[in-house]
């Protein structure tokens, strides 16, 4: 699946924003017409005269979590106490940012034989948010299985959602592990710990020649991708991206 080659510079209304997990939150934007972009691709998102600003500047580059179907542009990020996430957080519906892409080539393989392997580790799901919605609507071929790796089920944006997409896609295996599941306040009966080679084997029996997609901090990336190669894994079927900033 080929990325778009064009990116696009427009100008887009809030429509809303909630909280997707604690202290995690999601805006959605008005979708520019004839905006097109490949799931797991990015924009660059500015703010228009922001009431303040601080060292970091006036730009981030998020992740777009929702689908192409979707009727809006939708992205996700820890609220850390920044200038641009004050304003983010405050600015009024209606209120305009300038946004710029899409970008990146971070998106599902072209070949539905070999199956995917997700691996997210917090606000990093937010590109695996992207292509399992994309593949239930567009009836996708491909085996995908995504991991999902956070503290407590409260810090766990689109979990829900993310479990429940498997009733629509039989191609589809979510694994949810928490590291800290005994400091939350929800029960949970799945996976505990970091995801480790002996998870990744419990799950993928008989899985053969799987491409490998890493998203989360950068710690977990470089870990990861490590554990991955240990176990034989070829640097070509590993993709990562790491997300600074939270």
């Amino acid at each position: 699946m080929s990325p778009p080659t064009h990116s696009v510079v427009s100008t887009v209304k809030l429509i809303r924003r909630e909280e997707v997990a604690e202290g995690t939150m999601a805006f959605r934007f008005e979708k520019p017409a004839h905006f097109v972009f490949t799931p797991g691709q990015f924009v660059d998102m500015t703010l228009v005269d922001p009431p303040e600003t601080d060292a970091e500047g006036n730009e981030r580059a998020f992740s777009i979590a929702s689908a192409p179907h979707e009727d809006t542009l939708m992205v996700a990020t820890r609220m850390r106490d920044t200038a641009f996430k004050r304003v983010l957080r405050s600015m009024p519906l209606g209120a305009t940012v300038q946004m710029e892409g899409p970008f990146g080539n971070f998106v599902l393989h072209a070949d539905p034989v070999r199956p995917a392997v997700f691996l997210a580790g917090g606000i990093g799901i937010t590109p695996f948010r992207s292509m399992v919605l994309h593949a239930v609507a567009q009836k996708l071929p491909h085996r995908l299985f995504l991991f999902y790796s956070n503290r407590r089920p409260e810090d766990a944006p689109f979990l829900d959602e993310l479990q429940a997409l498997q009733q629509d896609n039989p191609h589809y295996a979510f694994v949810g592990t928490m590291t800290a599941p005994d400091t939350s306040s929800r029960p949970w009966k799945g996976e505990t710990g970091f995801i480790t080679p002996a998870m990744l084997s419990k799950v993928l029996v008989n899985v053969s020649s799987p491409i490998f997609y890493v998203v989360g901090p950068p710690g977990m990336v470089t870990g990861l991708r490590t554990t991955l190669k240990d176990a034989g894994i070829s640097e070509r079927d590993i993709r990562t991206e790491q997300f600074t900033g939270y």
